[in-house]
């Protein structure tokens, strides 16, 4: 075109990219506007009909064989806080497992129901025992506990963090209450052997407790709690700290004191002599001594076979109820 004595110039109509905007023919673009090609499924009532048809013959033989492999696990539990007291202390049960003076020697007799293979695991149970309480979670120091006196920073173990002017290892509540009832097994006239290693995790052992770390100055105070460790074994070879130290989220937990490795028998009585040290009776909680085999699922606990037919059962109700509804009055 010439305009104003013969200059000319091109003037052009594509479509000019902002800078900062998408292309409107990218993918981002397509993205941010809504235009991607999508599928949509119509929920019709026979594809809703057939679905919840389908997760209850799903659901519901998945918890018959969980529910099987729970039942299978042979479980043997025996409360023993209250008989393992004398009658003459037991209106006054905190007096009596203060006393050091009066043996916490106790005789346990246990049945075996079903024949158990091994390994058999031992647990203690303890309920109304709030390991999850803020203060108690908080008292320690996992530094301490990996590097030990080479680290100073204990502030988040007091009141526990010195005694008599010298620092303790480990430090901290959760470690002073160790658990320290013990127990010893015996069937007929031969000893039972409890295994008490490989029961920690093994990345606490070698990731979160120093090879090189050592128990000091630990329970040496006029206020003891729990067990005391021995100052000869580093603390990545006290399991039993370990275990004790990853703390329950429940009130009611058990934790894992070891493992025997014989069979038992059917109708077998198993003697536990145990001692009844650890002071559960200032707060209510119960101890409780726990046997138990293991199946491919873990240990014995219906909620899931449970949870899984009750899902089933409802999806196949609903399928029936829909289907009903459906043939009154199809669409």
């Amino acid at each position: 075109m010439e305009l104003d004595g013969g200059s000319s110039s091109t003037i052009s109509t594509g479509a000019r990219t902002i800078p900062g905007r998408p292309a409107r023919h990218g993918a981002l673009y397509q993205f941010t506007q809504q235009s991607l090609p999508a599928c949509k499924p119509v929920l019709t009532p026979k594809a809703v009909i057939a679905t919840f048809l389908l997760m209850g013959l799903v659901f519901i033989p998945v918890g018959l064989v969980t529910l099987r492999a729970s039942y299978s696990v042979v479980e043997i539990v025996d409360r023993y806080d209250i008989d393992c007291v004398p009658e003459e202390y037991r209106s006054n049960k905190v007096a009596y497992v203060k006393d050091d003076s009066i043996s916490k020697n106790c005789s346990r007799f246990l049945k075996v129901p079903k024949s158990m293979r091994a390994p058999i695991y031992i647990y203690y149970q303890l309920d109304n025992y709030y390991q999850n309480h803020r203060r108690y979670v908080k008292s320690r120091s996992d530094q301490q506990l990996l590097h030990g006196l080479g680290y100073n920073d204990t502030s988040p173990c007091r009141p526990l963090e010195s005694s008599n002017d010298l620092p303790i290892v480990p430090c901290g509540l959760i470690a002073w209450s160790l658990f320290n009832d013990t127990f010893k097994f015996r069937r007929g006239p031969s000893e039972l052997k409890v295994n008490r290693k490989d029961i920690a995790w093994k990345s606490d052992r070698n990731h979160k407790f120093g090879k090189q770390v050592y128990p000091f100055n630990f329970q040496n105070g006029t206020f003891t709690g729990g067990a005391k460790l021995d100052p000869s074994i580093p603390l990545s070879d006290q399991e039993d700290l370990i275990v004790w130290m990853r703390t329950a989220a429940l009130p009611t937990f058990r934790k894992l004191y070891g493992k025997i490795e014989e069979d038992l028998d059917a109708d077998d009585v198993i003697v536990v002599n145990l001692k009844n040290n650890y002071n559960t009776y200032s707060f209510g909680g119960k101890k409780k001594l726990v046997l138990s085999t293991s199946s491919w699922l873990g240990g014995k606990n219906d909620f899931l076979g449970i949870a899984n037919l009750f899902v089933g059962t409802f999806s196949i109700l609903i399928s029936i109820v829909f289907l009903v509804l459906h043939m009154k009055s199809p669409r």
